[in-house]
C-alpha cells in the first residue's frame, strides 16, 4: 500500500465551518507528493525492493533509449479512498488506454457525521463504525499491492473539533493516511471525475456534488479535454447535515410540507451569493447544462426509470428532464418515512436522508434552470484516480527522458 503526505497541510488543518466560494483559474493535474521519509526508508530496505534494485543494475542500459511506453505502469494498481460524512468508498483500478479499469471496490454507510451538527464532534460510535470500514479498505489495498494511493476525508472531518485526532488514530490503526481536503479541492476532484458525462453542447455548465455534510457547485467553461473552473461554491449543507439541522416532522402531511419548505429556504439562502454571480451567465446563454454526482441524483434517476433495484449501468451517464426530477422530489417530500422506505432503490438507509437531498436539488434547479439534468455515479474517487495515474505517468516519462539524456551523453 502506498500513501503520500497530505498536500497543503496548512490549508487542510483549518476548520471549514462556513460557506466557501471563489474564482478558480487553474485546473491542471497536480503531482502527488511523496511518502514521508520513514515509509520511503522502510520500502527501500525491504527484500523485494533490494532484489528489484539488484535486478535493475544488471539490466541497466540494455534497452533502446526510446522504447519507454507512455503508460509504463499500465499494470500497476492505483487506489482512491473517499471518506465522507455518510459513506466510506474505495476504488482500486489499473490504467487502460486513456481511462482505467476498476479491479476492486468497496462502499459502506458509516454515518461518520452523525450528531456532528449538534455536538461539533465525531461520536465514539461513528468513529468505531468508520474504523471498521477503513480496516476493510486497508486489507484490500495490501491484497491488491497498490502502487500509489490517495485517501481523502471531507466535510465531517473538516468541521469536527476532533477531526485531526481521528485522522491520527486512523493512521495508527490502519496505516491509511487520510488527507482532510479543502472544499475547493473537493469540488475540483468531483469535476475531474465526472465532467465527461456532461450533455453534449457548447453552453456553460454547472456541476454539483450533494454530499453528506456539504454541497459543492462548480461553474465550468466548456471546451478542452479538462474543463476550467470559472466559479465555485461550497455550503455546509448535505443530506446528513441538513437533515440534522431541521426539526423532524410531526407525522402529518402539513408538518412534512413545512419541514421541506424550511429545508428549501435554508439551502436557497446559502446558495444566494453563487446564484447572483452566475445569473448573468445563464441569461446570456442560449443553452445551459447541468450535471449532478451524488446518491440523491442517482436514487431519483432510478425512480424515474422505475428500476426494481439499483443498476449503475442504467443510471451513470443518463440524461433526464429536470422537471421530472423536480416532480419526483416534490412527491418524496410529501410521503411518510415508511412510504419512502418501501420504494425501490431507497430502503432504510436513504428513507430519511433523501428528503434533504431533494430540497438541495430543487434549490439548484432554481438557480440554474437547465432543461436537462445529467446523472453521474462517479466523482471524487474517479477524479483522484485520474490525477494519480496522469501524474505518475508524467513522472515516469520524466525519468525516461533523463535516462535517455544520460545514454546519449
Amino acid at each position: 500500500m502506498a500513501a503520500h503526505a497530505p498536500p497543503g497541510r496548512e490549508e487542510n488543518d483549518r476548520k471549514k465551518r462556513g460557506k466557501s466560494s471563489g474564482k478558480v483559474a487553474d485546473f491542471r493535474y497536480k503531482r502527488p507528493e511523496r511518502s514521508d521519509k520513514k515509509e520511503r526508508a522502510k520500502a527501500k530496505s525491504s527484500p523485494a525492493s533490494t532484489a528489484k534494485r539488484q535486478s535493475g543494475k544488471s539490466s541497466r542500459g540494455k534497452n533502446p533509449p526510446n522504447t519507454s511506453p507512455k503508460w509504463s505502469n499500465s499494470r500497476q494498481a492505483y487506489a482512491a479512498l473517499d471518506l465522507g460524512t455518510n459513506n466510506c468508498r474505495l476504488l482500486i483500478a489499473r490504467p487502460s488506454g486513456e481511462h482505467f479499469t476498476v479491479i476492486d471496490a468497496f462502499s459502506r454507510v458509516v454515518k461518520l457525521g452523525e450528531g456532528l451538527a449538534a455536538n461539533g464532534r465525531l461520536s465514539d460510535a461513528a468513529m468505531e463504525r468508520t474504523l471498521g470500514a477503513l480496516k476493510v479498505c486497508a486489507e484490500k489495498l495490501r491484497r491488491r499491492r497498490v502502487h500509489l494511493a490517495r485517501s481523502v476525508a471531507t466535510e465531517a472531518c473538516r468541521r469536527a473539533e476532533n477531526g485531526p485526532e481521528f485522522i491520527a488514530r486512523v493512521r495508527e490503526e490502519t496505516g491509511i493516511a487520510l488527507d482532510i481536503i479543502s472544499a475547493e479541492e473537493e469540488a475540483r476532484l468531483a469535476v475531474l471525475g465526472c465532467h465527461i458525462l456532461l450533455d453534449e453542447g457548447a453552453g456553460p455548465a454547472v456541476i454539483f456534488d450533494i454530499g453528506g455534510g456539504s454541497t459543492e457547485l462548480v461553474l465550468i467553461e466548456p471546451g478542452g479535454p479538462v474543463p476550467r473552473i470559472l466559479d465555485w461554491m461550497s455550503v455546509p449543507f448535505g443530506v446528513v447535515s441538513l437533515t440534522d439541522s431541521v426539526r423532524a416532522p410531526d407525522g402529518t402531511a402539513d408538518g412534512r410540507a413545512a419541514r421541506y419548505a424550511e429545508m428549501r429556504r435554508m439551502v436557497s439562502d446559502s446558495f444566494a451569493p453563487f446564484a447572483r454571480r452566475i445569473a448573468p451567465i445563464g441569461k446570456q446563454s442560449e443553452r445551459i447544462r447541468l450535471l449532478g454526482t451524488s446518491g440523491t441524483v442517482t436514487t431519483l434517476a432510478s425512480l424515474h426509470l422505475e428500476l426494481p433495484h439499483y443498476d449503475r449501468k442504467a443510471v451513470d451517464g443518463l440524461i433526464v428532464p429536470s422537471e421530472a426530477m423536480r416532480a419526483i422530489s416534490e412527491k418524496l417530500a410529501t410521503m411518510s418515512r415508511g412510504e419512502r422506505q418501501l420504494l425501490p432503490c431507497i430502503g432504510d438507509d436513504r428513507a430519511d436522508l433523501v428528503v434533504a437531498g431533494c430540497a438541495i436539488l430543487e434549490s439548484i434547479l432554481d438557480i440554474w434552470p437547465a432543461p436537462k439534468l445529467g446523472v453521474a455515479d462517479r466523482g471524487i474517487r474517479e477524479g483522484i484516480l485520474r490525477g494519480l495515474i496522469a501524474a505518475d505517468a508524467m513522472g515516469e516519462q520524466h525519468k525516461a527522458d533523463l535516462q535517455r539524456s544520460r545514454v546519449e551523453a
